[in-house]
């Protein structure tokens, strides 16, 4: 497997004004200490979905700001479903060989090393690689924090699929034929497809990112709602 001079980040965004700021910033971070420490490129490309709020007026303030450090671009359309929404942005993004596409959210924050420990799993042989998440301590009381806390594995070999925190090679993507429009548990579906045709891949907890821990989320059945149901639980 040919290690990935082009890593591309792709997130949709519905509605995420307030938070999208905050996760474009630990994005840029990571991109920078992946040209710190390699010389791969990098692109982002933020998908905006049916937005009606400032999500769109706060990327392209980002955009001309960041331009000389950062090559955001902007997808955008009425997509209707989050497996849709990551569909069309990789659908943007250029046919390059060796292309590395990692995916996340615009309620997440992903560490410094995210993309550059995906870069060098890719160089190590892996098409796939599946992070972990954990909810904003911030967005919890202690006690639904250790609630999370007991039912997660944060360690190498974790049984965990998070589309926040998902890198694979635009290959292994088109062989398994890419995102379903699903409205939930799109990561979970192309990740099984994936593993099916053979990609190599790992689980690791080497790039965990922190993501809401709202409970009114944007995706019916994604990660606030099961945050929702175990916290009542």
């Amino acid at each position: 497997m040919p290690v990935p001079g082009q890593l591309a980040v792709v997130m949709p965004v519905r509605n995420e004004e307030q938070l999208l700021p905050a996760a474009l910033l630990s994005v840029r971070a990571a991109v920078r200490s992946l040209r710190q420490q390699c010389a791969a490129r990098s692109t982002v490309t933020v998908v905006l979905d049916s937005c009606t709020d400032g999500s769109a007026d706060v990327v392209a303030r980002l955009q001309r700001d960041w331009s000389s450090e950062l090559d955001l671009q902007i997808v955008a359309g009425s997509f209707g479903t989050v497996g849709a929404s990551r569909a069309a942005g990789i659908a943007a993004l250029p046919p390059l060989p060796g292309l590395w596409i990692a995916n996340t959210d615009a309620d997440t924050v992903v560490p410094p090393n995210w993309l550059f420990q995906q870069h060098a799993l890719a160089a190590a042989g892996y098409g796939l690689v599946l992070g972990t998440a954990v909810p904003e301590p911030a967005d919890l009381s202690r006690e639904e924090y250790a609630a999370w806390k007991r039912r997660h594995t944060l360690a190498e070999g974790h049984p965990h699929i998070h589309g926040a925190n998902l890198g694979f090679t635009a290959a292994a993507y088109r062989k398994a034929g890419g995102f379903a429009p699903l409205a939930a548990h799109e990561d979970v579906d192309l990740v099984a497809r994936i593993k099916a045709a053979g990609t190599p891949w790992i689980a690791t907890d080497r790039i965990r990112v922190v993501t809401s821990g709202r409970r009114d989320g944007r995706a019916p059945e994604g990660f606030s709602r099961y945050l929702s149901q175990l916290l009542r639980g």
